[in-house]
């Protein structure tokens, strides 16, 4: 009996959740799938790019405060 009590309790859970996952399909369609993918995709390349700006830009202030980007006086050729 309990067996029967938690294959009908599975079941059911499968059916709500494949029900959910198809009406949020069916909202979002494919083409506002890719779109959506697309815009998630254009922000962590955003934030990756300013994240690399940022901390090139720490690294040259931090450079420049430990005397190690020094250019010399006089240029040699």
């Amino acid at each position: 009996m309990k067996k029967i009590f938690w294959l009908g309790v599975g079941i059911t859970i499968g059916v709500v959740a494949a029900r959910k996952i198809a009406a949020a399909r069916g909202a979002i369609g494919p083409e506002g799938l890719n779109r959506a993918v697309g815009r998630v995709s254009d922000a962590v390349h955003d934030f990756a790019d300013a994240l690399r700006e940022n901390m090139d830009e720490r690294e040259t202030d931090l450079r420049v405060a430990l005397g190690v980007d020094q250019a010399p006086k006089t240029a040699r050729h």
